[in-house]
This record gives C-alpha cells, structure tokens and sequence, in this order.
C-alpha cells in the first residue's frame, strides 16, 4: 500500500508539562532510591505515566498518602493542599505552570472585588479537572464552574449566577476558544448592565494556536490519528476539532490500538495529539503504521 505519514510538529508536551516532567526527572535522578509522589498524575497519558513509574515516580489522590517529597503538577492546586502539606511537614516541589500560576492570582483578585457587591466569578472548564479545583479553590470554592452555554443558563436561571451584579468571567487555560466565546456571547446579551461583566483571556496561547494549526493539519490529510489519554481534557477539545474537520479522525492512546483498516492506498495519514502526548509516542505509531501497511 502506497501512503505516507506525517507527525505534526506542533504537537507534543506543552510548556508546563515539560518543565513538571523534567522536574520529575531531575529530582529522581539526583536522589536515587527516593520516593516521589506526584499529587495526580502529572500529565494525562497513560504511556508517559508507565515510563515515569519506572523510575521511581509514584500517583497519589491525596497528600495523607506520602511519607516523603510531594509534587505539584502543571495544573496547579488550592491554597488548601499547601497549607495541609505545611501541618503534615510533606516537602512540596511545586511545578505549577506558570500561565496556571498567573491565572489563579487574577482569579483572587476577582473574587476580592465582586464578593463585596453580591457578584460572581464564573469559570468555564470541565468540573471536577484538576486545574479547575485549583481555581476554584482560588474563591473558597465559590466560583461558579460552567462546562457550556447550556450550563450558563441553568446558572443563570437557578440564580447561582445573577446577571444584574458584578461578573467576571474565565477561562480554564486548556478550554475550547469557540465554546468560551460562545459563553461570552450569552452573557453579554443577557447582563442587565454590559458594563458589569469583565471578560478575561485567559486561554493559553499556545492552546489557541494550536486550534487554527490543527485544522489545518487535519484537513491537509486524508486520516488523522489522535493520540491522547483517555482522561485529559485537552486531547478531547482537540479530538473534536479534528473531527469537525476531518471525519476519518481517529482517537488512540497507544500504538496497539491502529487498525489497519482505517487506511488506504494513496492516503496521506496524518499524526497529532494533545499537550499532554508525548514526542516519543507520536514516533511509535507512526512507526507501527508504516510496520501494518
């Protein structure tokens, strides 16, 4: 079969997830035989967490279950964790990523101003992610978290959020550029005063490039093989967009999982993940593909 295989070359590890893994990696390395926990995995792909438990680093759910050093990840944490991390004594080493970082002051800072006059902080993300616990915990947990324009209205009717006080609006850094303006778009018609809404850019920037190049790369191909942790948020937001484009997309986490009959003769098969695929598994499949056919 005559194809050929492309690996986008923008894909791979954002920024943050290179700087916690490297971090990982250095500490491991200059304390052998010392135990590291990552509170949450520290990136959403199963194939670097089985190559990083090799060396020593272990996933914990909650800070009771170290007995040694704890990392922060590059989605960051509630005031909350490290101040139960100074009552317990656990070393932290905190690799929150400094765009996360950046976006949980403006979120205090929000929350400072609005809480006084009845208003809300609305963050749009998916509930229950591990970046968007960290911000809300940013506002005592007071923040209110939509994942659509359906769930602004619900919050909008219910009166969680109330349209005629203060609102200042957010972004999870990873979040869909279309969806959040779409929320935007709903709010800014329904306010009873334009002026008391305050919208903040707070996707990342890579993020939002990373969406017009993908089209891109998606339509210029005529398969597109995703690679993505079944559990990140990221590599789901992306999946979509390729699919929106392309129809003969394809979501996979290892290369075991390509099938054959996806291709044929003449395709030009391209391959791309989220920013929580590694570099080295992008080259694994696209060397299983050309193995298959």
């Amino acid at each position: 079969m005559n194809i050929s295989v492309e690996i986008d070359a923008r894909s791979g590890f954002c920024g943050g997830v290179i700087r916690a893994i490297e971090g990982a990696e250095k500490f491991l390395a200059e304390h052998p035989g010392e135990p590291l926990y990552s509170l949450g995995e520290i990136v959403h792909n199963e194939e670097e967490l089985n190559r990083l438990s090799a060396r020593g680093l272990k996933s914990i759910s909650r800070l009771e279950e170290a007995d040694a050093t704890v990392l922060i990840r590059a989605h960051g944490e509630a005031p909350q964790t490290y101040q139960k991390a100074k009552r317990l004594g656990i070393p932290i080493k905190d690799f929150t990523c400094p765009v996360v970082l950046k976006l949980q002051e403006s979120i205090r800072d929000a929350y400072s101003r609005v809480k006084t006059e009845g208003g809300a902080v609305v963050i749009f993300g998916r509930r229950g992610h591990a970046e968007i616990l960290g911000l809300q915990g940013q506002t005592d947990g007071k923040a209110v978290v939509v994942e659509s324009v359906e769930m602004m209205k619900e919050a909008v009717a219910s009166g969680a959020v109330d349209v005629s006080r203060p609102i200042e609006l957010f972004s999870q850094t990873t979040g869909s550029p279309s969806v959040y303006a779409a929320v935007q778009d709903y709010l800014g018609c329904v306010m009873s005063d334009r002026n008391l809404l305050k919208v903040h850019s707070t996707i990342c920037s890579q993020v939002l490039s990373r969406h017009e190049q993908l089209s891109e790369f998606a339509f210029s191909h005529e398969v597109i093989i995703f690679v993505s942790g079944r559990q990140s948020s990221n590599g789901k937001v992306l999946f979509d967009l390729c699919r929106a484009v392309n129809s003969r997309s394809y979501l996979i986490s290892s290369a075991e999982e390509v099938d054959p009959e996806w291709f044929r003769d003449g395709d030009r098969i391209g391959i791309c993940g989220a920013t929580s695929t590694p570099r080295w598994l992008l080259q694994e499949i696209a060397s299983k593909i050309l193995q298959l056919v």
